[in-house]
């Protein structure tokens, strides 16, 4: 399988596409005057301490207090009953934290105290001096060797490290060279945390490009494509420290032609806001996107089989789970997500949904957590939200509808202007009433409900003119 990262730079926004075979999977955006906070370590100062919640308000400088729960507090002491979040925290303390969320509509950052510094290969952990392994790496003898190997290296023993999926087979002097420089960013961090003002910035995460290339370029990325001349010098500059030899698959794209059309993501960037997905059987999904959780439905469409009933359900069913977890995965949704598979009867077949679901998320960079399908065919899951989803960064709610998402269809409109038209009728002192409406709803009045528009004339005993106008919204008319 091919990957690439298509990389777009303007003035105002930057968006970064990640292609498997040609297709894209994942979509990150980072719009300049928006910048997203998430991994940033801030010294702040606790503004408000909740014991009903068991969480704390901190001023961190955003616009929004950020949330601490207890449970995000690193304690260096231990004891057996759980700690209670006012025997730790007093309004006006100075504390340091970490973004773990970014803001997301009227709720400010998810933060914590436990402190991580990611690079290339480890992920440095200041105060917990525990060594982790990926669980992407399942070779046993792979992860005691590179956990030794780690523990043997490490420079402080208060320090613990993550050791990350690209890792795998390295050899001692990565690491050593990895863990002085994430030993040196802590030091430099440590010392202003001391003579930091509150609230303020103490580290930043790098920005949008930098992290994709960290991310996804230095492991398994076979070509990177960027239109911007300064973006491509910075990613040189920087995987020249880590990766040289990569710098061959680093091309800058001077066509004129935009380069997210010349690489055709428009077309499927504009599909990821769609709420309905068609399959190639002609089944559909419709995902809808509420305030706390995400609701995806699966419906046969158009598919009927060929014969057995049970079959067709099961096809469309597995056709829905790879659309599925690729529409999860490129509109970055997260939290619960409940899926409405079609009913299946038999036992074996509901076991065979959950573990192709299971299996075709493992391709997700997301941890997710996905529960067995319940007696009615719903499947439960959660994937970890970090930012805001595609929809909710390139869309708003609709202001005609006021978020319900929905429209007064036609004969609804048609009834609530007769009893308009009637109310007033007493008022109207023209002996012609002109009705402007958009164009379907005239349409509709002079054909399909005809009867209305008659009746609506025999009642004031006035002429009544429709005028079409397609500059008005479906719901809205004007009378005078």
């Amino acid at each position: 399988m091919q990957h690439q990262l298509i990389i777009s730079i303007n003035a105002i926004e930057t968006q970064v596409a990640l292609l498997e075979d040609h297709k894209i999977v994942e979509l990150l955006i980072q719009h300049q005057c928006n910048l997203d906070v998430n991994g940033n370590i801030y010294k702040g100062r606790v503004q408000r301490v909740l014991p009903g919640m068991q969480a704390a308000f901190v001023d961190i400088g955003l616009k929004q207090a950020a949330f601490l729960y207890v449970d995000d507090i690193f304690c260096d002491f231990h004891r057996a009953e759980p700690h209670k979040i006012e025997e730790l925290l007093k309004p006006g303390h100075e504390i340091v934290v970490q973004v773990t969320k970014s803001p997301m509509g009227t709720k400010g950052s998810r933060v914590t105290t436990y402190l991580s510094l990611p690079g290339q290969y480890l992920v440095l952990t200041p105060y917990c001096g525990h060594i982790g392994i990926s669980r992407k790496i399942e070779d046993e003898d792979e992860r005691q060797r590179l956990k030794d190997l780690v523990n043997a290296l490490r420079s402080f023993e208060n320090h613990g490290f993550i050791v990350r999926t690209a890792s795998e087979g390295l050899t001692e002097q990565k690491f050593i060279f990895e863990m002085q420089f994430l030993n040196n960013l802590w030091q430099k961090i440590h010392k202003r945390i001391k003579t930091a003002s509150v609230p303020s910035l103490l580290h930043q995460e790098l920005d949008l490009i930098l992290r994709a290339v960290r991310d996804l370029m230095l492991h398994d990325i076979d070509k990177l494509v960027i239109d911007s001349h300064q973006g491509y010098k910075t990613i040189l500059d920087f995987i020249e420290t880590f990766r040289p030899e990569l710098k061959y698959s680093i091309e800058y794209y001077q066509q004129d032609q935009p380069i997210f059309n010349a690489f055709a993501l428009k077309k499927d960037i504009s599909q990821a806001l769609e709420k309905k997905v068609w399959l190639k059987s002609g089944g559909y999904i419709i995902i809808e996107i509420t305030e706390a959780l995400v609701v995806i439905d699966v419906n046969t469409g158009r598919y009927v089989g060929a014969s057995n009933f049970e079959e067709t359900i099961l096809k469309t069913n597995l056709e829905a789970v790879k659309e599925i977890a690729y529409q999860i995965r490129l509109r970055d949704l997260g939290g619960i997500i409940i899926i409405d598979f079609i009913d299946l009867q038999e036992k074996s077949n509901q076991e065979t949904i959950f573990l192709a679901l299971k299996q075709a998320l493992k391709k997700d960079r997301r941890k997710s957590y996905v529960l067995p399908m319940s007696e009615i065919g719903l499947i439960q899951m959660t994937r970890k939200r970090i930012r805001k989803s595609l929809t909710h960064k390139l869309c708003v709610p609709c202001f005609y509808c006021r978020g319900k998402g929905w429209l007064i269809n036609g004969v609804s409109i048609c009834h609530r202007i007769f009893r308009k038209v009637v109310r007033y009728k007493n008022e109207i002192e023209s002996n012609q009433l002109t009705l402007q409406v958009h164009p379907e709803i005239a349409q509709l009045l002079r054909h399909t409900y005809r009867d209305i528009y008659l009746s609506m004339q025999n009642i004031i005993k006035k002429q009544i003119m429709i005028t079409p106008d397609k500059n008005l919204h479906i719901e809205q008319f004007d009378i005078f």
